[in-house]
């Protein structure tokens, strides 16, 4: 496993694993990212990252991309 950041652009990931706090967990499950969803990093701007999840695309922080296992 390893943080969602370290993914390469354009390579589809499956999530393994979300951690951190019960807030952020919460949160990033509401925008579509659990386990078994697929994940892939559109591109990385000014410190974030551009995911497409489930026929979405959502802009992330590094600091919650990191808690994100692919």
């Amino acid at each position: 496993m390893m943080p969602l950041t370290f993914a390469k652009p354009g390579e589809a990931n499956v999530i393994k694993k979300v951690g951190g706090r019960e807030k952020t967990r919460l949160f990033l499950e509401k925008l579509g990212f659990v386990e078994g969803s697929v994940v892939t990093v559109v591109a990385e701007n000014a410190g974030n990252l551009i995911v497409n999840i489930k026929d979405s695309r959502v802009a992330i922080d590094k600091d919650m991309a990191s808690k994100i296992l692919v």
